[in-house]
C-alpha cells in the first residue's frame, strides 16, 4: 500500500488517465479527491471501498479551485499529492486557430494547473513539509505536436496545446526549485499518442514508435504513481516521457 491514507487530488478524473490514477491511487490506499467537469461515477464504481470525494466544476474558476481544496482539508484535515490531469486539446493549425481555442487550451492545460498549484502548496503543502505534485504535460510540449494520420492540414495537436503544455513543463520546473525546501516534489508525466477521450477518432501510426502500439492510460498511470509515491523522495523537476519511444531521435 504504497500511498495509505495520503490524500490525492486529481483533475480530470471522470475518464480516462485520470480515472486510471483515481484507482491505482486508491488500490495503494489513497483518499482521492475526484475532480472534473462531468460526473466522475463510472470512476466512483471503480474505486470500490476507498475514501473518495467528487468535486465538479470549472478548473478554470479561481473560486472553484480554491473551494476544492477547502474542501478536501474540511473532508480529510490535509492534502499530500496533487495530479493536474485535465485538459484540452484543439487540433486547429496556425492559420485556422482562433483566439477562443487558444484561450480554452492555455487556461485548461496551464492556468489550471497554476491554480491548483498554488491551492494546494500554499500554506498546505508548505505547513506540513511533504507534498507531491505531478503534472501530465505531453511530448507535444517538447517536439511541437504529435502527429497523427487524417486530415493533412490539422493532422497534429494543434499550436495552442503544444504551447500550453509547454508551459506546463516549464512551470513544473521552476516549481520544483521553488518548493523543494519545504519537502515537496514537482514532476511531470509527457505522454505520447494515448488511447482517451482527446484522441478518440483520430487515426495514429505508431509503425515510428519503438514500442508499435498506442499507449493506455494505465501506461501513464503508473508513471504517476512512481512520482507521486515516497519512493520519488529524490526525483523532482523530471520530464518523465512515457510515449513508445517515438521521441527518440
Amino acid at each position: 500500500m504504497r500511498m495509505q491514507n495520503e490524500v490525492a487530488i486529481v483533475t480530470g478524473a471522470a475518464s480516462g488517465i485520470g480515472q486510471e490514477v483515481s484507482v491505482q491511487f486508491a488500490k495503494e490506499g489513497a483518499k482521492v479527491v475526484l475532480v472534473d467537469l462531468n460526473s466522475c461515477e463510472k470512476t466512483i464504481e471503480l474505486l470500490g471501498e476507498a475514501d473518495y470525494l467528487e468535486c465538479l466544476g470549472d478548473i478554470r474558476d479561481p473560486d472553484f479551485v480554491k473551494a476544492v481544496v477547502n474542501r478536501t482539508i474540511e473532508k480529510f484535515d490535509e492534502v499530500h499529492v496533487l495530479v493536474n490531469n485535465a485538459g484540452t486539446c484543439s487540433r486547429l493549425d496556425l492559420e485556422d486557430m482562433t483566439l477562443e481555442m487558444w484561450e480554452r487550451d492555455l487556461d485548461t492545460n496551464l492556468k489550471a494547473t497554476f491554480l491548483f498549484t498554488q491551492a494546494v502548496i500554499f500554506p498546505h503543502m508548505k505547513e506540513a513539509r511533504y507534498g507531491r505534485i505531478v503534472n501530465i504535460s505531453s511530448v507535444s510540449g517538447l517536439n511541437g505536436g504529435v502527429v497523427s494520420g487524417g486530415d493533412e492540414k490539422n493532422g497534429r495537436s494543434g499550436p495552442a496545446y503544444a504551447a500550453s503544455k509547454g508551459g506546463v513543463i516549464a512551470l513544473t520546473k521552476w516549481v520544483a526549485k521553488e518548493v523543494g525546501k519545504y519537502g515537496i516534489t514537482c514532476n511531470s508525466v509527457a505522454p505520447g499518442a494515448t488511447a482517451t477521450a482527446i484522441t478518440a477518432g483520430v487515426p495514429y501510426d505508431t509503425s515510428n514508435q519503438v514500442i508499435d502500439r498506442m499507449g493506455e492510460p494505465s501506461d501513464i498511470a503508473n508513471a504517476v504513481l512512481y512520482f507521486a509515491s515516497k519512493e520519488a523522495s529524490y526525483t523532482t523537476s523530471q520530464i518523465l516521457k512515457v510515449d513508445g519511444g517515438v521521441s527518440i531521435g
